[in-house]
């Protein structure tokens, strides 16, 4: 079981204006948050603090790979994840903001937990299409689909004619 615990940065406490810290996420990480998106992985996350006037500035560097499941097969697949994230902490009363890149941080505690914010740049990387490289798509299901889809259209559209209202309206279109 991974424990979240060591995502959790004690801004208060801070002793030194940079600090530096290293994160080995695997599918323990992953189950730990019940991510939903992501059903597992091996990633590196370096984050960099730096402590300013008033706030303080998180730069994020994801690299690895995370396991999400194929679009087309529903089979697993590896899909590789290279992103570098910006984020502002500053301590305050309220929780509150409109800004993506700013969180506010409850200055009693000033402790940020950055599990679920590295969770969220992580997923945002993953494409919105993601699928097998050509030919790696679980072969039974592809064959199963194709058929499924080619039995569809050839047997209800062809019978089906062309609603007259298209026709009406693609003349209306050649006639501009």
């Amino acid at each position: 079981m991974c424990s979240l615990e060591t995502f959790k940065i004690d801004l208060k406490a801070m002793k030194t204006d940079e600090m530096h810290r290293e994160y080995t996420l695997d599918d323990a990480f992953f189950k730990a948050l019940n991510a939903s998106e992501v059903k597992g992985g091996a990633l590196h996350v370096s984050v960099s603090i730096r402590k300013a006037t008033g706030f303080f500035e998180l730069q994020f560097h994801t690299e690895g790979t995370v396991t999400v499941p194929c679009d087309l097969c529903l089979d697993d697949m590896s899909q590789p994840i290279v992103t570098d994230n910006m984020l502002i902490a500053k301590l305050g009363a309220e929780t509150n903001t409109d800004d993506d890149e700013v969180v506010i941080v409850d200055e009693n505690e000033g402790i940020l937990d950055t599990s679920w914010l590295i969770y969220e740049f992580v997923a945002l990387a993953i494409p919105i299409k993601h699928v097998h490289a050509p030919g790696k798509c679980n072969s039974a299901m592809t064959q199963k689909l194709a058929e499924l889809s080619g039995a569809v259209r050839s047997g209800k559209e062809e019978a089906k004619e062309a609603d007259p209202r298209w026709a009406a309206l693609a003349k209306l279109k050649l006639e501009e």
